[in-house]
C-alpha cells in the first residue's frame, strides 16, 4: 500500500517524463534543507566495524540534549523517521486510530496496513471518542499548520498520541520533546529535513522508558549505521550552526514568498523549509517547471496544491525566478495582444 504513495524527490521519474537529464534538475520537491550540515570526514574505521554501545550512547545523549528530552533513556535512534512510522503501528494493539489531516500520507497508510481502523479528521476537536491513538504532524506537512503543545499533551491523558515533529527544528518552541516523560506520548524527530541529511537515514523516537524500550527492542541491534551515528552526533551538537541555519532559512523563505507572490501565486501555508501554494492551474505550472528541469511537489488528492522547497543558492533562486517569469509572460502577451 505504501509503495503507491507519491513522495517528493522523484528525480529519475521526472527526468524520464520531461526528457531533462538527471544532473540538470533543480529539486524543490522535498522540503529538505538544500544547504546540508557540513559533516567532518569520517574515520574509515567507522565503515569497517559494527556500531558499538558507546557510539549509540553518545548519539542518544546528543539527541536528548538537542531536542530537550528528559534524558538519553527517552531517546531511540532509528534508520529514519519513516522506519518509525512503519514500525509503531505494529507495536500497538489493534484499535481505532485518528490521523489529523490532510498530512503526510504514510501515517494513515501504515496504521491501516497493520490492521488498525483509521479515520482522518480535520482537527483534534473531531477525534472520535473511541479513538485509542491520535497521530498529529506538528508542524503539519504540507500546510505548516501548528498545534499548541499543551493542547496536544492533553490528548495523551486517555489515549496514545503520536506527534511527528519532522519539521519542528525551525519552530522548536512547539516541540513536546521536553515533555516525553508523560505516559502515552511518542514524539518522532528527523535529522533529514533541517540538517539536510536525508540520505543519512537518521531519525529518533522520544518517549518515556517503557515505550522507548518497546520501540528499541522492535528495531533490534545496530538500527543506526556507524556513519549515521557519528555524523548525527556532530550535527546535533553544533548549536551555532543550528541557530545560524534557522536565521538563513527564515530569510530564504521570505525571499521565496516574494518570488511566488510576484508570479501571482497565493501562498496558503508552509514552514521556513517549504511553501504551499493553491492555484487553479497547478498542473499547468507543474508541467511548465518540469520542462525547464525544476521539480516541485504536487498532490494527487489536492490538485490545486503545489509545494515549493527552497533553492539552495543564488543560481537556484535566479533559475526559479526566470521560470516563473516565463510562465506568466504568455498571459501578459495574450492580454496586450487582445487590445
Amino acid at each position: 500500500m505504501t509503495g503507491r504513495i507519491q513522495h517528493g524527490g522523484g528525480i529519475d521519474a521526472a527526468a524520464a517524463a520531461f526528457g531533462v537529464l538527471r544532473a540538470d534538475w533543480l529539486d524543490l520537491s522535498t522540503g529538505i534543507n538544500p544547504v546540508p550540515y557540513p559533516a567532518e570526514p569520517l574515520d574509515p574505521a567507522v565503515l569497517n566495524r559494527l556500531p558499538d554501545a558507546g557510539l549509540e550512547s553518545g548519539l542518544r545523549a546528543a539527541a536528548a540534549a538537542y531536542y530537550g528530552a528528559p534524558d538519553a533513556g527517552h531517546v531511540v535512534p532509528a534508520p529514519g523517521s519513516q522506519a518509525l512510522i512503519q514500525w509503531l503501528p505494529r507495536l500497538v494493539p489493534l484499535a481505532r486510530v485518528a490521523v489529523v489531516g490532510p498530512t503526510y500520507a504514510e501515517h494513515a497508510a501504515c496504521w491501516s496496513s497493520a490492521g488498525h481502523t483509521v479515520t482522518e479528521v480535520a482537527d483534534l476537536q473531531s477525534v472520535p471518542a473511541d479513538a485509542a491513538v491520535v497521530v498529529v504532524v506538528n508542524p503539519n506537512n504540507p500546510d505548516g499548520r501548528t498545534v499548541n503543545p499543551d493542547v496536544l499533551l492533553a490528548q495523551a491523558r486517555n489515549r496514545l498520541i503520536v506527534v511527528d515533529e519532522a519539521f519542528a527544528d525551525v519552530v522548536p518552541d512547539i516541540s513536546l520533546a521536553a515533555r516525553t516523560g508523560a505516559a502515552n506520548l511518542i514524539v518522532m524527530r528527523s535529522a533529514g529535513k533541517f540538517f539536510g541529511l536525508a540520505g543519512l537515514r537518521l531519525g529518533f523516537a522520544l518517549a518515556a522508558p517503557p515505550l522507548a524500550t518497546s520501540i528499541r527492542d522492535a528495531l533490534g541491534p545496530w538500527a543506526v549505521s556507524g556513519p549515521a551515528a557519528v555524523i548525527g552526533m556532530q550535527a546535533l551538537s553544533d548549536e551555532t550552526w543550528a541557530a545560524r541555519t534557522r536565521t538563513r532559512l527564515a530569510a530564504d523563505a521570505s525571499r521565496l514568498d516574494a518570488l511566488l507572490a510576484g508570479a501571482g501565486l497565493r501562498v496558503v501555508g508552509g514552514t521556513s523549509l517549504y511553501r504551499l501554494v493553491d492555484i487553479a492551474d497547478a498542473q499547468e505550472l507543474y508541467d511548465h517547471l518540469g520542462r525547464v528541469g525544476i521539480l516541485v511537489r504536487r498532490f494527487d488528492g489536492r490538485p490545486t496544491w503545489l509545494r515549493f522547497g527552497l533553492p539552495g543558492d543564488e543560481t537556484g533562486f535566479a533559475r526559479l525566478a526566470a521560470a516563473l517569469t516565463d510562465w506568466r509572460q504568455p498571459v501578459a502577451a495574450s492580454a496586450s495582444g487582445s487590445g
